[in-house]
C-alpha cells in the first residue's frame, strides 16, 4: 500500500505530499494456469518447489556455458539466463552500494496450505515480471515453465501442461491472454513475439481520509539486518519502510532505468515513527525446504 497523505494537523505541522504522481511502470502480473496430468503433491508453502523447477528449466533452454552457477560465469552480462533469473551484484547510481539485488521477477505460489492438485485439476500461480528487458524474455520464460512441466513436479515428478498465461491488468478477456490452448485457434507453439505494450502498472492514488493500514503477510517475511533475519519485535514501521523504499529503489534503478522514487526518505521515516503499529498477530513460522542443488535443507522460516 502506497504511503497516504497527511492532512495538516495529523501531527501538528502541514506535510507536503511526498508521494509525487509516477508514469507507469514496466511491471507485469501475470497468472499462468496449467492443467496436472497427474496428481501434484505441494508442500505447505509452493513457492521454493516453484521457483527450484523453473530456474532449472530456465538455466537448461538457456545456459551456453553449463556452470553449476552463474556467480563468475563469463556469459552473465549478455545471458538471458541471468537477466531473467539470477541477477548479480552490480554498480548504481544509489548513494549506497548493495552486496545483493533483487531478481526482476516474483513467483506468487498458491495460498500456503493448498496441499494437492488432482489429475486433471488447475493448478494457478502467478509471476510478476520487472522491466521491459525481463518481459522480451517472456517467451523464454513460457518455455522454461513447459519444459519444467513435462520434466514434473515435486517427488512424484508430476506432469501438467501450460492451458494459459493471462495479463491481470487487462480486463477485456479478449486482449488479455498472451498465451492460452484452451480456445480457438490453438496455437502449435508458445509465441516468439508478444504485445508488450499494456504489461505497465500504474500506482493508485492513495485513498483521501485513510486513517488504518493493514498489511497481511501471506508467506514469510524474511527481512535481514547484518545477516541476521529480523524477528516480529524488530519489524517497527521505520524498519519495514526503510527496507520497502530500498527495495523499490533498486528496482527503479536496475531493472526500470528509472530514478529513484522521488520520495524525500527522511520525512517518510520521520512519519513513520509517528506511526502507531499492532504486531501482535505476527508471529515466527518455522518452515523448511531440502535443495537437492545444495544436498541439504535450507531454512524458509519467517513472519
Amino acid at each position: 500500500t502506497s504511503p497516504v497523505p497527511i492532512a495538516p494537523g495529523d501531527h501538528g505541522t502541514a506535510v507536503a505530499p511526498l508521494v509525487p504522481e509516477l508514469p507507469p511502470l514496466a511491471v507485469a502480473r501475470l497468472r499462468f494456469t496449467v492443467r496436472m496430468q497427474q496428481r501434484l503433491d505441494l508442500p505447505a508453502y509452493a513457492g521454493s518447489l516453484l521457483r527450484s523447477v523453473f530456474g532449472a528449466a530456465l538455466r537448461a533452454g538457456a545456459c551456453i556455458t553449463g556452470q553449476p552457477t552463474c556467480a563468475g560465469c563469463p556469459a552473465a552480462p549478455r545471458c538471458a539466463d541471468t537477466v531473467a533469473c539470477d541477477t548479480p551484484a552490480q554498480p548504481t547510481t544509489l548513494s549506497s552500494q548493495p552486496m545483493s539485488v533483487p531478481n526482476p521477477y516474483v513467483i506468487e505460489p498458491p495460498p500456503m496450505g493448498s496441499l494437492a492438485v488432482p489429475a486433471g485439476g488447475m493448478l494457478v500461480f502467478h509471476m510478476v515480471l520487472i522491466g521491459e528487458t525481463t518481459q522480451h524474455s517472456l517467451p523464454l520464460v513460457m518455455r522454461a515453465w513447459q519444459r519444467a512441466l513435462r520434466s514434473g513436479l515435486g517427488q512424484t515428478r508430476a506432469t501438467g501442461e501450460l492451458v494459459s498465461v493471462r495479463d491481470l491488468d487487462v480486463r477485456d478477456p479478449a486482449a488479455a491472454y498472451l498465451f492460452r490452448t484452451d480456445a480457438p485457434p490453438r496455437p502449435t507453439a508458445v509465441p516468439t513475439r508478444l504485445n508488450l505494450a499494456a504489461l505497465s502498472t500504474t500506482m493508485p492514488a492513495a485513498r483521501s481520509g485513510t486513517r488504518q493500514v493493514t498489511l497481511e503477510f501471506q508467506t514469510p517475511l524474511r527481512l535481514q539486518r547484518e545477516a541476521r533475519i529480523l524477528r516480529a519485535e524488530e519489524l517497527t514501521p521505520r524498519t519495514l519502510v526503510s527496507h520497502l523504499m530500498r527495495r523499490i529503489n533498486l528496482m527503479l534503478d536496475i531493472h526500470l532505468g528509472a530514478p529513484p522514487a522521488p520520495n524525500d526518505i527522511h520525512a517518510l521515516l520521520t512519519l513513520a515513527d509517528t506511526l502507531r503499529d499492532d504486531r501482535s498477530a505476527l508471529h515466527w513460522h518455522d518452515m523448511r525446504r531440502y535443495s537437492a542443488r545444495q544436498q541439504q535443507a535450507v531454512p524458509l522460516s519467517g513472519l
